[in-house]
């Protein structure tokens, strides 16, 4: 079950035959043949003499800038983040993940504004996964992905992802080595994905997805956010026919058009087909075309706000490579913009700039699901109907939460002591508390004359109420006689109650209220 052959553009297939199942092939060139060689020596970097080489931040191997997905040294230096800023940003970050259900009902505008600075990096696979669902999606499936990691999956995709995992990011240190525990358990995660939805089975497109989710969380947490991505963020664009991402692509072509009017008419007259430059950034969610500083913020903001950002960075990118008379002057004809396109100036893609820009670009939710629904009517007009029924994409961590909302924590524990409905405040002008000794000499002559004062009833109701006892104060008639125990055994109540609202309240005059 073949999905397309086609991709961005006249790329070599893939060496050993067709990739079935597959949208885009990788670059055929002197960087993968470096990867090979690199990949080809054994399964791990520090056994197989890659030990004394210079790994980024990142993990990306120093040097090899050439290497398709290894990020740029010099953008990565001009966006270092001062320590005391980063732990600051850290501690905030945990109190949210803490407090994670509370913050997204309350305060989800602050998240959204600390996903647009940037997730610390110690936090960001933690966070990625509380924003995208994947930590609630694995409660409520313990042991379904180990279950798929044992099943044998279909030998037709096997070949075919087998074949993909060297390329994926062949200078990152997990996927350095052929066979290395990088490779092994991205081979896990996309055949258990074919396991889990085997209607769609594999596309290529999701390796990459899956590889820089490898990078940030083990196996099965990065199993269950490729479910939520291709589910929740993206439904439909891994599926056949690829329905989906040829809706985006018009969708993104009409955006555009409000975005930078001089690039949509430079590619309306060179009648470029958005499929041609926009597949790869889409369907890969720009992480095999930004610089990696750049390509982790986006994904930040991505995972918060939903498929929004994809198509923000994509005008951004299109705005300012054919947004002006003299870039459109330099780009003739069809190649030439397809290239302008394939090869960004690095100062748009630059992280601050980048983030700055696509931040501040309005373009909302409700303008893309219009644009969705006008694209839509046009295409069952002029094609059908959708052949593939893909769910509701949602926009974001809150509305993925609303729709699947995770498990509760447990109640607080309620006050043991209850105000009555028609009972008054505690008042902060309320007299001392009489010594004990007074109150046994009270307690003595009231015995004695076999009532008790009218003032007192509505006090003893209270203190019933305050030690447990579910009758209303107004059940307790003032003319009750009082209770003919003897005076010690009397003070039982009184202390246990006196006990209960110590442990309730924390003023002196709400104890004299109750008691």
């Amino acid at each position: 079950m073949a999905k397309s052959n086609g991709e961005n553009g006249p790329r070599a297939p893939a060496a050993g035959g067709s990739l079935s199942g597959t949208r885009e092939s990788l670059v055929q060139g002197p960087d993968a043949a470096a990867a090979d060689e690199l990949s080809s020596l054994g399964s791990d970097s520090e056994a197989n003499g890659f030990a004394e080489r210079r790994i980024d931040k990142f993990g990306f191997i120093v040097g090899s800038q050439g290497a398709e997905g290894a990020p740029c040294p010099l953008l990565h230096r001009l966006e270092e983040v001062p320590l005391e800023v980063l732990r600051q940003r850290e501690s905030k970050w945990l109190d949210m993940l803490n407090n994670w259900d509370k913050w997204m009902a309350k305060k989800h505008k602050k998240i959204r504004l600390r996903c647009q600075k940037g997730i610390p990096p110690s936090l960001r696979g933690r966070a990625w996964q509380y924003l995208s669902g994947g930590k609630v999606k694995l409660q409520q499936n313990p042991g379904k992905f180990d279950e798929l990691d044992m099943s044998p999956g279909d030998p037709k995709w096997l070949d075919v992802i087998e074949r993909d995992l060297h390329r994926q990011f062949p200078f990152h240190e997990m996927f350095v080595s052929r066979g290395g525990h990088g490779q092994q358990d991205l081979f896990r995660v996309l055949k258990a994905y074919t396991l889990y939805r085997p209607e769609e089975g594999y596309c290529q497109a999701q390796a990459p997805i899956a590889a820089v989710l490898l990078m940030h969380m083990p196996a099965e947490q990065a199993f269950w956010c490729l479910v939520q991505i291709c589910e929740k963020y993206l439904p439909g664009y891994y599926s056949e026919k690829l329905e989906a991402i040829q809706l985006d692509g018009e969708i993104l072509f009409s955006l555009l058009q409000k975005v930078s009017p001089v690039a949509h008419k430079h590619l309306s007259r060179q009648k470029i087909d958005p499929l041609l430059y926009m597949t790869e950034w889409f369907m890969c969610a720009f992480a095999r075309t930004l610089p990696w500083s750049s390509v982790l913020r986006v994904w930040d903001m991505f995972f918060c706000e939903g498929v929004k950002i994809i198509f923000r960075v994509g005008l951004v990118l299109l705005k300012h490579a054919l947004g002006s008379p003299e870039k459109v002057k330099a780009c003739q004809g069809q190649y030439e913009t397809i290239e302008r396109l394939r090869s960004l100036s690095p100062k748009i893609m630059q992280e601050a700039f980048l983030v700055q820009e696509v931040v501040e670009l309005p373009v909302t939710e409700r303008q893309i699901e219009r644009e969705h629904l006008i694209q839509l009517r046009r295409w069952q007009e002029t094609r059908g109907e959708l052949q593939c029924r893909s769910p509701p994409r949602l926009h974001g961590a809150k509305a993925i939460l609303d729709a699947e909302p995770g498990p509760r924590p447990a109640l607080q524990p309620s006050p043991s002591i209850r105000l009555p409905p028609d009972a008054p405040l505690p008042s902060s002008k309320a007299k001392p508390k009489p010594p004990k000794q007074v109150q046994k000499e009270q307690r003595k002559q009231t015995k004695a004359s076999g009532q008790l004062d009218k003032t007192q009833a509505p006090n003893q109701a209270m203190v019933v109420a305050a030690a447990g006892d579910a009758c209303p104060p107004q059940d307790v008639s003032p003319k009750d006689p009082a209770p003919k125990d003897p005076a010690p055994q009397d003070s039982a109540p009184q202390d246990s109650a006196h006990h209960h609202s110590q442990e309730s309240l924390t003023s002196q005059e709400s104890e004299d209220t109750y008691l």
